[in-house]
């Protein structure tokens, strides 16, 4: 499926509509992945997302802290946290392990938006949905979902 999304406030709508639908996993974190170039609207996708989850702290990118939780309190939420990792800098999936990437995808509670999977594919599981965000010269985006 492909969605044209011209403006914040269509991204918005996108954003809250892709997270109605999401059930946590039984089994595990639910882990959906957002490729894309350099200034794509990855960031700017998990921000909508947060904000449809209830997050009311300031998302931004985590690319020199590698990853950043924001608890979801909300009784409308599912998850009971949002992770969003920004795997940009690293070389490999070994990379992940300061991060105690394991363990956090062995948690139900957990939904995890990945930016750059790319980069870390040698250790990353099946993710939930694969997300694909192509920026155009009109300023509007292409999201994919697979």
């Amino acid at each position: 499926m492909e969605r044209l999304i011209k403006t914040l406030t269509e991204l918005d709508e996108e954003a809250a509509h892709f997270v109605a639908g999401f059930v946590p996993k039984k089994d595990g974190a639910t882990l959906v992945t957002l490729s894309g170039e350099l200034g794509a609207g990855k960031t700017a996708f998990t921000k909508a997302v947060a904000k449809a989850l209830g997050v009311i702290e300031t998302v931004n990118s985590p690319t020199f802290v590698l990853e950043k939780i924001y608890q979801l309190g909300s009784e409308a939420s599912k998850f009971k946290r949002l992770i969003h990792i920004d795997a940009y800098r690293l070389e490999s999936g070994k990379d992940l392990a300061p991060l105690g990437f394991d363990e956090t995808m062995r948690d139900s509670g957990n939904l995890i938006l990945l930016e750059w999977p790319e980069k870390i594919s040698d250790v990353l599981p099946r993710p939930a949905v694969r997300i694909y965000i192509t920026a155009l010269p009109d300023g509007s985006r292409t999201i994919s979902y697979a």
